[in-house]
């Protein structure tokens, strides 16, 4: 092991005290010999240290290393390990797996020595509440679930570039409207509104106008969220994900973080969503506490956030189809067919849609995103459906007219025991009577059918979950007390 510039300092200080060679190489951990060369020349070990240029082994591509490096000259882009690839398909007798580290190492030497200019990046100086950049970033490397199911979603993540105080919302989509959720929701908690918010070429805030690469312009209603709050909209060039580098960091440095107290929570699972978001916001204002000095300079410097908030949906008035659906942004939803060639108004956020029929709420479902996506409520349609028991068979949407596994089971047992017109009326009546009572009632009845080896017929369950009676209240008889009209009678005269 080699004796490092401390040891020589140590060696050189110990013999001014005492003078011996000896006692100062035992104190500075050193051999005699060793002690008598750096007191003789009186250098530090970096300082006489000599540097190889020499190589200690042959180089195993100094055959084909010209045949490289021409291909370097013509296309640089050329990785070492294609080349090495490209090597060993030539001369597979020759090189071996284990030789790729010295290639890439002599690519590496050419590309600095002979390669074409790099990319150089710049360092700004941070202005104090000017700039916001704000990103989506995935979390689903977190393995985060909401009582044992796995909870897939993405961060819409704000950053203040001065300060680098930073807040989040969960969100399930790059949309506006998530865009927009974030963005109120870092505002609010500032109280206050940057010059300035930067953003990435996601669709939520921006749309092609020509081929890839050309630029892009901002969409209409993006203009329109920045010009409520007053916030000069600015976005990166295409590609160049380091011009909105500070949020990209701040991205993995707060899953890093979120990662770190999972561990120390011992466990994933959260009971509740609330549960979740409770927990992550928690750790951005532990990582805010360290960030209060410049946040101070930053809130100074901003304009008080004196508008109110835009609505969190985008409302939309929609026409009831024959189908007794609505189309949500290319899906189909299901409304209650009293309702159908009806104009309804509805609520679409990031998450849900609200309808309304004339001011009053009518039903609230998720929201669903996707090519290909629908959703069917048969109890929105199961009243007409069992009236028209033909239309079943071929019904675009008949898969969601199985709500459970045990309403599939009945209708499959129902076909292969009655001719087909049998099975899809008495399976019709089975789930016309699940919309008007329980659907688990009905489901506790199929379970009980399946157990007894029976044939799901309308009847048995019909018996095993009939349908309630009303309870009339008990009411006391009446009595009559004539006395009553008399006194009544003599109150009048009285009043006369």
């Amino acid at each position: 092991m080699g004796v490092t510039d401390r040891q020589v300092r140590k060696l050189m200080e110990e013999f001014q005290k005492i003078g011996k060679v000896e006692d100062s190489s035992l104190r500075a951990g050193m051999s005699r010999k060793t002690a008598r060369k750096y007191l003789r020349t009186g250098k530090l070990p970096s300082e006489i240290k000599v540097t190889h240029t020499w190589r200690t082994r042959p180089d195993p591509f100094v055959e084909h290393w010209n045949e490289v490096r021409s291909m370097l000259a013509v296309t640089p882009e050329l990785e070492a390990r294609t080349l090495f690839d490209w090597l060993s398909e030539r001369h597979p007798e020759r090189y071996q797996q284990g030789q790729l580290r010295t290639l890439q190492r002599r690519v590496r030497e050419w590309r600095a020595l002979h390669g074409p200019s790099k990319e150089v990046f710049f360092p700004q100086v941070h202005v104090p509440g000017r700039i916001m950049q704000t990103d989506f970033t995935w979390m689903n490397e977190l393995a985060v679930t909401i009582c044992g199911v796995p909870f897939g979603h993405l961060l819409c993540h704000s950053v203040l570039t001065y300060s680098n105080w930073e807040w989040a919302v969960i969100c399930h989509s790059e949309s506006l409207l998530s865009l927009r959720r974030g963005l109120q929701a870092a505002l609010t908690q500032l109280g206050r509104v940057p010059e300035e918010h930067w953003t990435d070429h996601s669709t939520a805030a921006t749309h092609a106008i020509g081929g890839e690469g050309e630029e892009r312009k901002f969409n209409r209603n993006y203009l329109d969220l920045m010009g409520h709050f007053g916030i000069k909209p600015r976005t990166i060039q295409v590609n160049k994900p380091n011009e909105n580098g500070d949020v990209e960091a701040a991205n993995g440095a707060f899953k890093r973080r979120v990662e770190q107290h999972l561990l120390l929570r011992g466990s994933r699972d959260f009971g509740s969503e609330e549960e979740y978001v409770r927990f992550f916001e928690n750790i951005l204002e532990k990582a805010n506490g360290g960030r209060r000095k410049r946040l101070v300079d930053e809130l100074a410097a901003m304009r008080t956030l004196d508008v109110a908030l835009l609505p969190e949906y985008v409302e939309e008035d929609l026409k009831v189809s024959s189908w007794s659906t609505i189309n949500v942004a290319g899906i189909p939803y299901s409304v209650p067919a009293r309702l159908m060639r009806e104009k309804v108004k509805v609520h679409r956020y990031e998450d849900k849609i609200d309808v309304f029929y004339h001011g009053v709420p009518q039903f609230t479902m998720p929201r669903l995103s996707g090519d290909g996506k629908h959703a069917i409520n048969y109890r929105h349609v199961i009243d007409w459906l069992v009236r028209k028991p033909g239309a079943f068979r071929h019904y675009r949407y008949r898969e969601d007219m199985f709500p459970t596994l045990q309403f599939r089971w009945a209708y499959d047992l129902l076909c292969e025991s009655c001719s087909s017109r049998v099975a899809d009326l008495e399976y019709l009546r089975i789930l016309h009577h699940a919309a008007r009572t329980m659907q688990s009632r009905v489901e506790a009845a199929l379970d009980e059918v399946k157990m007894r080896g029976m044939i799901p017929r309308w009847e048995l369950v019909l018996e095993l979950a009939p349908l309630p009676r009303p309870q009339l209240p008990e009411l006391a008889p009446l009595l009559v007390d004539l006395g009553e009209y008399d006194r009544l009678l003599t109150t009048d005269e009285v009043a006369a």
